[in-house]
C-alpha cells in the first residue's frame, strides 16, 4: 500500500491500548497539556497505542506526545469529517456520534487515562468503570465508589500514570 513505508508499520492489532481521556479546551502550554504529552510520549515509547477522541486540549497534547515517541495515535471524531482531527492524530476515525463517541473511546481501549476533565471525561471514566475497565487518574475526578466491575487509581504523575496505566492493561480482569 503505497505511503505505509513513510508513514512506518501499521499499528498492531495485539498489545496494550490506552485511552487517554480530558478537556478538549485545555490550553497548549497549560499544566494538563504538558502532563498528556508526557503521557503520550512515554505510552508511544513503551509500545502502546493511545486512543482518544481526536480534537484539541488534552487529545491534541497526547497525540503530539505520542508523535514525538514514534508511536501510533487513533482519534475517534464526534463529527463525520476526518479533516477536524488535530493535526498530531495518526488514524482519524470521523464516527458521526457527537458526544456518544465517548463510548467508542473506552470501548477501543485495554484501560482509559483521565487527565483533568470535565464532565465528557466524567462520562468516560463511567462508562470505563461500568464495563469493568481500569482507569487511571491523574489531577481529574475523585472517583471512591465501587459501582461497576471497573478500578479507579489515582497517579501522582505522569510517569506514575504510564506505570499504572500499562500495568493494569497486562493484568487479567
Amino acid at each position: 500500500m503505497p505511503g505505509f513505508a513513510r508513514m512506518g508499520a501499521p499499528p498492531s492489532n495485539r498489545g496494550r491500548y490506552v485511552a487517554v481521556v480530558g478537556p478538549g479546551d485545555a490550553p497548549e502550554g497549560g499544566e494538563l497539556a504538558d502532563e498528556a504529552e508526557s503521557v503520550g510520549r512515554a505510552l508511544a515509547e513503551r509500545g502502546a497505542v493511545v486512543v482518544c477522541g481526536g480534537l484539541g486540549g488534552v487529545m491534541a497534547a497526547a497525540c503530539r506526545g505520542v508523535a514525538a515517541g514514534g508511536g501510533t495515535s487513533v482519534g475517534l471524531l464526534p463529527g463525520t469529517d476526518r479533516a477536524a482531527a488535530n493535526p498530531s492524530v495518526t488514524i482519524a476515525l470521523p464516527t458521526g456520534l457527537g458526544e456518544a463517541r465517548n463510548a467508542c473511546v473506552v470501548a477501543a481501549a485495554d484501560v482509559v487515562v483521565a487527565i483533568g476533565g470535565g464532565y465528557g471525561t466524567l462520562s468516560e471514566i463511567a462508562l470505563a468503570l461500568r464495563a469493568g475497565m481500569p482507569v487511571v487518574g491523574l489531577r481529574t475526578w475523585t472517583v471512591d465508589w465501587g459501582a461497576g466491575g471497573g478500578s479507579f487509581h489515582r497517579a501522582a504523575s505522569a510517569g506514575d500514570a504510564v506505570n499504572l496505566a500499562l500495568a493494569l492493561a497486562e493484568a487479567p480482569r
